[in-house]
Order: structure tokens, then sequence, then C-alpha cells
């Protein structure tokens, strides 16, 4: 049994700042705080916060949107979610990330809906806003 998470957050930085933060190794482990590797290429893979998160990029239109297959180090082998970054121009220069996480084990949903805000969106945020 899986659920989604579903998640909007603004962002002060435009879409093309924000897609950078996720999507290159440095500034990704400078607002998280752990290692990334990640390839800038569709079907290319990525290891985030030490090797906990890994994964394949599906999908990836500069500025705009990332797909990517994703999985937790501690879930069963062979097991991936389906994540969706979709970055889009809001006023002021800001950014709105709709943010989708698709196939997430019902007994790992709270964990990982929280750990979203705590991991990605506050330390992305201060990253990028300050």
């Amino acid at each position: 049994m899986t659920k989604t998470i579903r998640q909007k957050v603004i962002i002060g930085a435009p879409p093309k700042k924000v897609y950078a933060a996720l999507m290159e190794e440095k500034r990704h482990a400078a607002f998280t705080g752990a290692p990334a590797t990640i390839s800038r290429k569709a079907g290319g893979a990525f290891s985030c916060y030490g090797g906990y998160v890994s994964g394949i990029n599906l999908e990836l239109v500069p500025a705009k949107r990332i797909v990517q297959a994703w999985r937790g180090r501690d879930w069963p082998a062979g097991f991936y979610t389906i994540v969706t970054f979709a970055l889009s121009r809001s006023a002021g220069g800001r950014t709105k990330l709709s943010f989708t996480h698709a196939g997430v084990p019902a007994n790992d949903f709270k964990a990982k809906s929280a750990g979203w805000k705590s991991h990605y969106w506050k330390p992305l945020k201060a990253f990028l806003e300050k």
C-alpha cells in the first residue's frame, strides 16, 4: 500500500536558481549539508544525503521540471517511487515549486512528508533567500 505526498512551496529565487540548487552537486550539497552525486542527463543516476537517497533522472527540463525514480536506502531492493518537482515563475521573481512524491510506502508516508519540509524546503529556502 502506497500514498502520494503533495506539497507546494514559494521560494524567493527564480526557477533557474531553484533548478540549479536541486540538480548541481555542489549547490545541492551546500544547501543539504551532505554529499551529492547528480547526473544532469535524463537516464543518469543521482545519489544524495551521503547515499541515503538514490535513483534515476527520468525527465529534466531546465528551470521547469525534474522527474526522478527515487528510493530510500532502507527500502526493499528494487523499490522506487516517482518524485516530481514542477517549477513556475511567481510574482516578484520567486518560484512556485509544486511537488509530488508518488508511491511512498504507507508506513513511511508521515516521515517522508515531514522530511521533505525539514530536509529540503527549509534549507533550500534558507540557501536561496540569503
